[in-house]
């Protein structure tokens, strides 16, 4: 029997997120631990390498990691990786008031999830999901971080305006966690 895989979060709606889009099926046992990861610094991909690794080391198994971004086109793609400062500091209006000065109010949402068997030598897999949008003056409920300022492309709502499940089906950390699925079941079958 394979060792269950833990997810890494201290974020609860995230997690909520996570277990949701995840569904039933899902060929391996699950689990959630809080660890305080380092927050490094760089390209996303690169930050969320580092961070499965060390998880890993900690965990000494199977672990997946997760980090997201928000990616302002007009900006060239910040704040990115440093998405949960900007909004920790500024708020969802801050957020959208950062781009005052600018006519290109698109952005990316990029979730990246990190996936590792534990050992030392064993390879990070990443799972990407992306979800054009835009930022938007806040609307809808402030109980889950930027949602209320981003928009997706052909919809007239924000994610924070979306019902749960309408949101689970198409978001971007959605579409990451339906790569990650596609590969457990191609893959990693008991």
């Amino acid at each position: 029997m394979s060792k269950p895989i833990v997810f890494v979060t201290g974020n609860a709606k995230k997690l909520e997120e996570f277990v949701a889009i995840l569904g039933k099926n899902f060929p391996r046992e699950i689990k959630s631990k809080k660890i305080d990861l380092p927050e490094y610094q760089g390209e996303m991909y690169d930050i969320c390498r580092n961070k499965c690794r060390v998880a890993a080391d900690l965990i000494k198994g199977p672990v997946i990691v997760e980090d997201t971004s928000l990616c302002f086109n007009a900006m060239k793609g910040l704040p990115g990786p440093y998405i949960k400062w900007f909004l920790n500091k500024l708020g969802p209006e801050g957020l959208y008031n950062m781009l005052h000065g600018w006519e290109d109010k698109t952005a990316e949402a990029i979730c990246i999830f990190a996936y590792c068997d534990g050992e030392p030598e064993d390879p990070i897999i990443l799972f990407e999901g992306k979800v054009e949008g835009t930022i938007v003056n806040p609307r809808g409920p402030r109980t889950f971080g930027w949602d209320p300022c981003f928009q997706p492309l052909g919809s007239d709502k924000t994610y924070a305006e979306l019902p749960q499940e309408t949101k689970n089906n198409m978001s971007h950390r959605s579409k990451a966690l339906k790569a990650l699925k596609e590969y457990f079941m191609k893959n990693l079958r008991d």
